[in-house]
């Protein structure tokens, strides 16, 4: 009977939870884990969020020369900055104002759209490959697509690409560079680039 209940009191104590000093010492653990995977899982947020308004800022182009083969008419792309924020959107009616009814794309918060010069990477990469590139945003025109889905600027077809930078709005330097490139032709490109570049093309 001793002896049960010895064993008794044994297997308890053995279920019976951490110490102190486990529980410390798996504490120290976790918290040097933690502190070695936040600063990579953040650059992995950041990467996706850059690449994320890049795509959709393409998908709104192809979106607007979509419209414009299907309507047969001439459909503008629309730019404009709304306190910090970038709205692009599909201007269906002409009219220069982001309506409910019409597709539209808000670029905000961490992302924001850049200004050429500035830091960027040189560009080489890129003109090699399409040519000489025409910054914006700047007052594009606006952007039209024609019933081909050609580029159009004020109504007459433009043979230059056009390039929407985006980046970080506090330190763009720290996650790269997303170059969106809009084709005369209509076609849409997205290129990539680390502080300093080179540029490379993704999608």
């Amino acid at each position: 009977m001793f002896r049960s209940a010895t064993r008794l009191r044994t297997r308890r104590s053995r279920i019976g939870g951490f110490s102190m000093v486990e529980l410390a010492v798996s504490l120290t653990i976790l918290m040097i884990l933690s502190a070695i995977a936040i600063p990579s899982l953040m650059h992995s947020l950041r990467t996706y969020q850059l690449n994320d308004a890049a795509a959709r800022l393409s998908d709104m182009l192809k979106f607007t020369r979509f419209e414009a083969v299907r309507k047969n008419n001439a459909v503008p792309f629309q730019l404009a900055k709304f306190g910090n924020d970038w709205v692009a959107w599909t201007d269906t009616n002409n009219d220069g104002v982001p309506d409910p009814i019409e597709k539209q794309v808000r670029i905000s918060g961490f992302v924001t759209l850049l200004p050429a010069g500035g830091g960027l990477p040189a560009t080489t990469a890129i003109t090699n490959a399409v040519g000489a590139l025409l910054p914006t945003p700047a007052t594009p025109g606006p952007l039209q697509f024609d019933a081909r889905g050609a580029v159009r600027v004020g109504g007459t077809l433009t043979s230059s690409a056009y390039v929407f930078y985006v980046g970080g709005a506090a330190n763009p330097d720290e996650y790269g560079y997303r170059a969106v490139i809009l084709l005369p032709s209509g076609a849409t490109q997205i290129w990539t680039a680390p502080k300093g570049g080179p540029w490379k093309r993704t999608g």
